[in-house]
């Protein structure tokens, strides 16, 4: 499911963007501590994420054709996307 930038703007004004702006904050300091428990907290949590197994079969389908080749950009956007519109459920 693609989640359009509007539901993302409405996601954005319910809060969220605090949380997201407190997890960012000083993150380009070079003396920015990473928390290990919270690093280890979401690797957990996102292993622990169920496939869409029919999202990954289409995918793969389209791979293997070289029907399927996302810039950088575009799977940083899905990631982003997709972590603000879980957060808000």
């Amino acid at each position: 499911m693609r989640i359009s930038d509007t539901e993302v703007k409405k996601i954005l004004a319910k809060s969220v963007i605090q949380d997201i702006e407190s997890l960012m904050e000083g993150i380009d300091d070079p003396h920015y501590e990473i928390d290990p428990q919270m690093v280890k907290r979401l690797t957990r949590e996102i292993i622990e994420m169920p496939d869409r197994d029919d999202f990954v079969a289409e995918i793969k389908a389209r791979m293997e054709k070289g029907e399927y080749n996302p810039t950088g950009d575009e799977i940083a956007d899905a990631m982003i996307r997709r972590s603000i519109a879980d957060r808000v459920r």
